[in-house]
């Protein structure tokens, strides 16, 4: 059905109803989005970054309905992208705000074209550091490496886990010494550091895993103009520890004099909506009750 609101003329005299009443109404499957819990959310990561001086960006792997994306534009800094298409709609649908892209390995055929996008360009390795940096850099982008501070803070998730063995995310210390052993000129193309090893998770993970990246990496970043912290942050949860998020930050600030960046995803839109659908038939199969949905 596409996108509407309650103000459709298709929804007259519904704005008021129980939500039961308006779901029994609508249309199904459809995802049914509460602006006003957006909303809420936006609050409390715009008044997280007035605190504090970070900037808070939106992951849009986890939330891309670019409708809500004039909302959300008053509350964050701009958008962080996993490739071109989603540093494209980053750009063309929230205007005015930065945008950052990180992905795995960028495509040479996709590079021109990303760099009318994005802001910062975030690199995974060295060798796609030196391939694409200088180009990155020509055109006047920040650019950045994704670092693997080798310091799990998950459990049962290694599929999901940056910091995991063999993980093909982010570039350990000593592949970076090594790839600058070879081209002493690597570190001249940096601007910043990222990374991104949370999912779902409280601060006090966050201040385990900065340790470690002070442990490793503590000495590249003074020179540095930013750290980005990645996503994976429950900010807008209930119970969410914000008092050490914000010793976090501050540490890095004083630290090293960065400006941090967030990229939460899910944060932006926790609980702020529902997939709305019905139930066509119930079948039963030994002691197991299934319900089959549209």
């Amino acid at each position: 059905m596409g996108y509407k609101t309650l103000q459709d003329p298709q929804f007259a005299g519904l704005a008021n109803y129980d939500p039961r009443a308006l779901f029994a109404q609508l249309p199904t499957p459809a995802y049914v989005i509460d602006e006003e819990r957006l909303r809420k959310n936006g609050e409390v990561l715009a008044a997280l970054a007035e605190r504090t001086g970070c900037r808070v960006l939106l992951a849009q792997k986890a939330f891309s309905n670019y409708d809500f994306y004039p909302l959300l534009s008053r509350y964050l800094a701009g958008t962080e992208a996993s490739g071109l298409f989603e540093a494209r709609l980053g750009a063309e649908e929230m205007p005015g705000g930065e945008v950052h892209v990180f992905c795995a390995a960028y495509r040479a055929d996709e590079m021109d074209k990303l760099l009318r996008y994005a802001d910062h360009i975030v690199f995974n390795s060295p060798a796609q550091l030196a391939r694409f940096g200088p180009k990155a850099k020509a055109a006047g982008k920040s650019v950045g490496l994704r670092i693997n501070p080798e310091c799990s803070t998950q459990d049962g998730h290694a599929i999901y886990d940056p910091c995991a063995p063999g993980s093909r995310l982010g570039t350990t210390r000593a592949a970076w010494d090594a790839a600058v052993s070879q081209d002493p000129s690597l570190p001249q193309l940096l601007d910043g550091l990222h990374f991104h090893t949370l999912c779902e998770q409280d601060a006090d993970a966050l201040a385990v895993t900065l340790d470690a990246v002070a442990e490793k990496f503590g000495d590249l970043l003074p020179n540095m103009q930013w750290l980005n912290f990645g996503g994976g942050h429950h900010i807008t949860r209930s119970g969410y520890d914000i008092a050490t998020l914000e010793h976090c930050i501050a540490r890095a600030q004083n630290a090293w004099g960065v400006t941090v960046y967030l990229e939460p995803g899910e944060a932006c839109a926790l609980n702020a909506g529902y997939l709305l659908t019905r139930v066509l038939d119930v079948v039963k199969n030994g002691d197991t009750t299934v319900a089959i949905l549209d």
